[in-house]
């Protein structure tokens, strides 16, 4: 049986939050707020993959290194001076070994300028071919979360440039019981960083992973929101109490509820590496600083499935922003741009390329099911072209660029361009090219069979 608050010897546990992901800053005074109410652990996210599967192919991080530098600085003041451990998940953006080995570079460089000497602890996620291939010889239960890829294959993990773990509880709880006073996470669950030192403190874990979920945004569930700005927890026996750090925003029974909502396709349920959270009988109470929070329930699963994240290099990438406003070109683009394709087909082949044409201010972000049907007066056309040589894709984009501005229709009643260029040069190359290649559940034989804890680069 793990040990009760009680018998820890601690009512309530503090865990403080000051951003949504580090690099996006707090306000100074936030932090001295949260800091003055005496938190017991800071816990902060420091990556995500909305922002696509090339930070992770690419081993960059996607948060500027100054505003890293600048996050730190304040945060690892705070660990020496209050004697509480900080604790970073998702290093780097993606979480990968480079991502990692980045971001304590970044805390060297801090720690130097503080002339501060703490342990740094490392839980690295990163997850080899060998072993993935592994996995599915001996038959292990693996689930595709994408919708889209299908079961995992070996040529798939074959095929992937980089493939890391989001890890669970378990090696954060971990690497707390060695006593590091910095935590750097590999790619791992949001909520880790926030729910670890209470469910190892013998916190209820419902409660303490639906506190996490609500802090790990900073101060997006207050009103009004902001991921750049902070929010302490505040954890007991049965309920817990968010509050904002920022006078100019508070905490609201709407603003938390709407923020339990946040990246879940069942509003009831949180999963997390074992279980699930209940959130089906949650209440929601205003308190004097805050909001008051009852209900969360964990259910445990009888499969320890953790996600496993992996890219493919699929060429190289070059874009070009247009805008149009003749209607007359609006109304026939679809027919353009077919005809465009046709001519394209012919010159270049079939093989070894993607063209594909975004239409902003018609149909771009939902498509085919978009609801509204008003006609639109300009549109900004956005053409990505991913070609398996820069040379091809800038050829391609070149070609279709010119095409669109040219091309002609009857009666056309102008010959000058139908497309105007905000950005010069027009055709800009992006670099490489990366699509998600893993995206699939894959059962553990033991919470920690993953996550390798290490001090500091070892």
């Amino acid at each position: 049986m793990p040990p009760t608050c009680e018998s820890v010897g601690g009512v309530e546990i503090r865990v403080l939050s000051p951003t949504a992901i580090l690099g996006y800053g707090f306000p100074l005074e936030s932090l001295r707020r949260g800091l003055a109410m005496e938190p017991d652990v800071i816990g902060v996210d420091a990556g995500s993959t909305d922002p696509g599967p090339y930070y992770l192919g690419e081993g960059i991080p996607f948060v500027s290194e100054h505003n890293v530098e600048r996050d730190l600085y304040f945060l690892l003041k705070a660990v020496g001076e209050k004697g509480i451990p900080l604790i970073i998940g998702t290093a780097g953006g993606s979480g990968a070994e480079p991502h990692v080995r980045w971001l304590l570079g970044v805390i060297e460089r801090v720690l130097k300028r503080l002339g501060a000497r703490l342990r740094v602890g490392v839980i690295w996620s990163d997850v080899s071919k060998e072993w993935l291939l592994s996995k599915l010889e001996e038959g292990a239960y693996i689930e595709d979360l994408s919708g889209y890829l299908g079961p995992l294959s070996p040529s798939m993990v074959k095929s992937s440039t980089r493939i890391v773990a989001q890890l669970g509880l378990e090696p954060f709880m971990k690497a707390l019981k060695e006593g590091f006073d910095v935590i750097v996470g590999g790619r791992s669950v949001d909520v880790a960083p926030f729910a670890s030192l209470p469910v190892m403190k013998g916190f209820d874990k419902g409660l303490a992973i639906h506190m996490a979920k609500i802090l790990e945004c900073g101060a997006i569930a207050a009103e009004p929101g902001s991921g750049s700005d902070g929010m302490i927890g505040i954890l007991r026996k049965n309920e817990f109490e968010v509050i904002a750090l920022n006078p100019s925003r508070r905490a609201t029974p709407l603003s938390v509820a709407e923020h339990s909502l946040y990246e879940r396709t069942d509003p009831y349920r949180e999963y997390v590496p074992g279980g699930y959270v209940d959130l089906s009988n949650v209440t929601y109470e205003e308190s004097p600083e805050g909001v008051v929070v009852k209900g969360a329930r964990w259910i445990e699963s009888d499969r320890y499935l953790v996600k496993v994240e992996g890219v493919k290099l699929v060429g190289h990438r070059v874009v070009v922003i247009m805008g149009a406003r003749d209607p007359d070109f609006i109304g026939r683009l679809d027919y353009l741009l077919d005809s465009i394709m046709g001519e394209v087909k012919t010159y270049y082949g079939n093989d070894g390329f993607e063209v594909h044409v975004h239409v902003y201010g018609r149909n771009a972000v939902l498509g085919p099911v978009e609801p509204e049907k008003t006609p639109c007066h300009e549109v900004c056309i956005l053409l990505d072209v991913i070609a398996d040589t820069p040379e091809k894709a800038k050829a391609l984009a070149s070609y279709i660029r010119a095409r669109l501005l040219h091309i002609g229709w009857p009666g056309r009643k102008t010959t000058a361009g139908n497309v105007a260029f905000p950005l010069s040069p027009s055709d800009l190359y992006v670099g490489r090219a990366y699509r998600w290649s893993i995206w699939h559940l894959v059962e553990l034989r033991d919470p920690l069979e993953l996550g390798k804890i290490t001090g500091g680069g070892g």
